[in-house]
């Protein structure tokens, strides 16, 4: 593809950030605003195709409204020469995918941390009436200081509008995040993000993917068909309760999973950080299917479990015995307000009884 290093007529391309099998993704500087972004460019096969550059553009206006923090800003998209780009936000970081290929896999802390801020991004799209579709570790961008933000809204909807035949295995997202209803040729719903979200955050956590196979039609098969494993048999470091709630959104029916990101966020966010001594899926028991029980010790980064004489106090303790010193009081203990009250009413009622044996004798005199 011919590159040149001023793009619209606005964008100076300065260094390659990362070439994808779509798209090469460049920093620039724009020269208009003076400011440092990014620009993506799609491969020319894409750029040529008009279903998909109009298909593209209308994702493109419909993603630039969406404003969070989570989420990587778009600025701009044009054609020029014959080159389809997207002009976004500058984001410092890497993507989570070349995290995990360097580390293997992240503590239970960590990853569950970053599948939150994920869930707010994506969760956020729902409420405008978006679906991501093509959810994975190379589409969240991580910054130094532990930000994430998703990108690449779209896309994978317009990719719909090229001919089957052309890309088969990206039409409705990636092969090894995808969800079953993808798999099966279905549109995608917030559901099926959610799915995506619950792949990638087994893999964070267990440092493999969920399926494998050698060609996108047995990987989609496996999506359809294969019951997941359990991703505390890779990790036994994973509490009970994550597994439980992982192998939810790994659902093959979308009814059965968190039906958008905001609520699978909220479900993680409240076992990370309980705010009762209950288990912290008690607010959403009925929809999760994970029974009654107190919720296991959780356990630290994954690397080894505390040893129960040196566990640190959690937050949650103090609450704990406060909640219990709240609903267990001395049964001698005396409400001197209530009773208080009580006797003044005795008294006055008493007091009306002499008073109105004066009124009823002073009409109704005895006779002698």
């Amino acid at each position: 593809m011919k590159t040149s290093s001023l793009l619209g007529n606005r964008y100076l391309l300065e260094k390659t950030l990362g070439t994808g099998g779509m798209s090469v993704v460049y920093s620039a500087r724009d020269l208009t605003l003076e400011r440092k972004v990014a620009v993506k460019i799609l491969r020319e096969d894409y750029s040529s195709s008009q279903a998909f550059r109009d298909r593209f553009h209308e994702e493109a206006k419909s993603v630039a409204n969406l404003s969070h923090p989570n989420i990587v800003t778009i600025h701009d998209f044009g054609l020029d020469e014959e080159r389809l780009y997207i002009v976004m936000e500058y984001v410092p970081g890497t993507d989570l995918k070349t995290i995990l290929q360097q580390r293997g896999r992240l503590g239970v802390d960590e990853a569950v941390s970053l599948m939150i801020q994920a869930c707010g991004g994506v969760g956020y799209a729902h409420r405008a009436g978006i679906v991501h579709c093509d959810i994975k570790p190379q589409n969240l961008l991580v910054t130094p200081d532990r930000r994430l933000k998703v990108l690449d809204f779209g896309i994978a909807r317009a990719l719909a509008t090229i001919q089957p035949g052309e890309k088969v295995d990206v039409v409705w997202g990636s092969p090894q995040y995808f969800a079953p209803e993808q798999a099966g040729g279905d549109p995608p719903s917030p559901a099926s993000d959610v799915y995506s979200l619950g792949v990638v955050l087994f893999e964070m956590l267990t440092g493999r993917l969920l399926y494998s196979a050698p060609t996108a039609a047995e990987l989609a098969r496996m999506h359809r068909e294969e019951p997941p494993v359990s991703p505390r048999q890779v990790n036994p470091y994973i509490p009970s309760t994550l597994d439980q709630i992982i192998l939810k959104v790994l659902s093959k029916e979308p009814s059965s999973r968190y039906r958008t990101a905001d609520q699978f966020g909220r479900v993680l966010t409240n076992f990370l950080h309980p705010s009762q001594p209950l288990n912290p899926l008690q607010i959403n028991r009925n929809a999760a299917g994970l029974g009654e029980g107190p919720l296991p010790r959780k356990t630290n980064d994954g690397k080894q479990p505390r040893k129960e004489a040196s566990q640190p106090r959690s937050k949650a303790e103090p609450v704990q015995t406060a909640w219990h010193e709240n609903t267990s009081q001395n049964p001698l203990d005396i409400d001197w307000t209530t009773w208080g009250l009580a006797l003044l009413a005795l008294l006055a009622v008493g007091g009306l009884i002499p008073f109105l044996m004066w009124v009823y004798f002073t009409f109704n005199p005895p006779v002698p």
